[in-house]
């Protein structure tokens, strides 16, 4: 798969379609794709911000949700190759149509940022609330811009109430209080893994927000340091179901309905930013600015700057192929 088209940065417009699925990643951009991987790695780790807004921002929303429907495929291949004693052929030759030299990379930068970010941006945001939550406010506000410019025609009505229904979503999951489950049974992390998993590709709900809510955050973050394997395993297990259960509803909607896809993900993105904004009391309801706002707001600012500067390097490498009209 090729990386995520985006709209010119200049002005509005169509956005090009992406290009055939046959054309695959050349292993040459991997050190790239390994950064921007350790940056959705890095926004996981952060409850409030979705792994799958960062995807968009920095070109991979595309080609990640092609690979993982592409390993879905094999791993459906392969099940009814041993059931129905057809061989493994099938699932060899999905295996090789998948686009390694891209989920390689952007995985391997997701995992190892991830665990880093575990120990590092976490704690600063615990430590420093209010101006860490100011800089990640203004990262995806700006960001809410992305799907809006991967739209392939104008709005309609139907867009419209699309963004508000999925603004109203978020607003309202990102307002559910923070669970306590000190011992969770296997089958809640099975089922908090499946759940939470989406959001990496899903922009707007974060993973970690998920976590949070059905008390498991905690949880996951110290079967991770003991090395609790049977947590660990039902966890990995969990997130592999869910993940191979909804992103391939999630490309197809992307194909062949991508105008009301992109409406839906830019409202569930804005309606997620009542998660970040830097005035919260300890049960996480909104209050009014309080105390030096400058700082904040200057972290606000500077925050939107490097989306707008990454979103503005992605306009400029991502590749201008014209496609049909996509069909309604």
């Amino acid at each position: 798969m090729t990386s995520l088209p985006q709209a010119d940065a200049t002005r509005p417009g169509p956005v090009r379609r992406h290009a055939s699925p046959s054309t695959k990643t050349p292993w040459s951009a991997a050190p790239g794709n390994a950064v921007r991987g350790g940056l959705v790695g890095a926004a996981e780790s952060v409850p409030g911000i979705s792994g799958g807004t960062i995807a968009l921002v920095v070109g991979l929303y595309d080609g990640l949700l092609g690979a993982a429907s592409q390993v879905v495929h094999a791993g459906r291949e392969l099940v009814q190759g041993v059931a129905g004693r057809r061989g493994l052929r099938p699932a060899a030759a999905a295996l090789r149509q998948v686009d390694w030299p891209l989920l390689v990379p952007v995985l391997a930068g997701m995992v190892v940022i991830l665990l880093v970010s575990l120990n590092t941006i976490a704690p600063l945001l615990e430590s420093n609330p209010v101006p860490m939550r100011a800089l990640f406010f203004g990262m995806i506000a700006v960001s809410v811009s992305v799907p809006l410019r991967m739209m392939p025609g104008r709005f309609r009505p139907l867009d419209v109430a699309l963004l508000v229904g999925g603004a109203v979503a978020a607003f309202f999951l990102t307002g559910l209080p923070a669970a306590e489950v000190a011992d969770p049974p296997l089958w809640l992390v099975f089922v908090g893994a499946a759940i939470a998993i989406n959001a990496l590709v899903l922009p707007g709900i974060s993973g970690s927000f998920v976590l949070l809510a059905m008390g498991l955050y905690v949880p996951v973050q110290e079967a991770l340091h003991d090395r609790d394997l049977a947590f660990v395993g039902t966890f990995v297990l969990g997130a592999a179901i869910g993940l191979g259960s909804f992103v391939k509803l999630l490309h197809w909607l992307l194909e062949h309905r991508r105008q009301v896809t992109m409406a839906l993900l830019a409202g569930l993105m804005l309606g997620s930013l009542r998660a970040l904004w830097p005035w919260q009391d300890e049960a996480g309801g909104l209050l009014a600015p309080e105390g030096g706002v400058v700082v904040p707001v200057l972290l606000a600012v500077l925050g939107a700057a490097v989306v707008l500067a990454a979103i503005w390097w992605e306009a400029r490498r991502a590749p201008r192929p014209v496609a049909p009209a996509e069909a309604e």
